[in-house]
């Protein structure tokens, strides 16, 4: 297996216990942020392009459930981001615990649920194909990271993503996973 080295900001390079990340993470997301801003912002607000499913779909029913995606977002993050950096553990782990004992990547998930809730609150088709790439985005830095991961911490690493979802979990018809 090829050793890849990631990358980890300087704020966190004294922290053992942390393991890189994709070097092109945040910065993309930024990108992928401000794109789907202008997109959704444009097309929500301005031109109203994509908008038309609000004819049909009445604001007592998608604004509701769009704050309720609004706020679990807010909390996967808020509770994936005080797990990973609010405290520095003595030996480096696998964090198995809280949140993620449910999400391999809840603030990756927080953030994609995010995206889908502005997306409910003004139902605007355009923002969905952003979305998308998004949603690809996200799987691509997270399949990056859970490689290093297995490299650091091999058979561990392993038997916990067999036990829980990397964003989530898909059943199978007959109740597989």
């Amino acid at each position: 297996m090829k050793n890849e080295e990631g990358h980890l900001r300087k704020s966190y390079q004294h922290r053992n216990d942390l393991t890189s990340e994709y070097a092109f993470g945040d910065m993309g997301q930024l990108i992928l942020l401000s794109i789907f801003l202008i997109v959704w912002i444009t097309d929500s607000f301005v031109f109203k392009y994509s908008i038309f499913l609000n004819q049909y779909i009445s604001n007592y029913i998608h604004i509701p459930i769009a704050l309720i995606v609004l706020v679990t977002s807010g909390l996967l993050a808020i509770v994936g981001l005080n797990t990973v950096f609010g405290k520095t553990r003595e030996e480096p782990q696998v964090i198995t615990n809280g949140i993620f004992s449910i999400v391999r990547h809840p603030i990756y998930l927080g953030s994609i649920l995010l995206y889908l809730g502005l997306i409910l609150l003004t139902l605007s088709l355009l923002s969905v194909l952003v979305w998308i790439l998004i949603i690809v985005f996200y799987y691509a830095i997270s399949q990056y990271e859970e490689k290093l991961l297995t490299q650091r911490f091999g058979v561990v690493y392993k038997d916990y993503k067999k036990k829980v979802p990397m964003l989530f979990r898909l059943k199978s018809l007959n109740g597989n996973h």
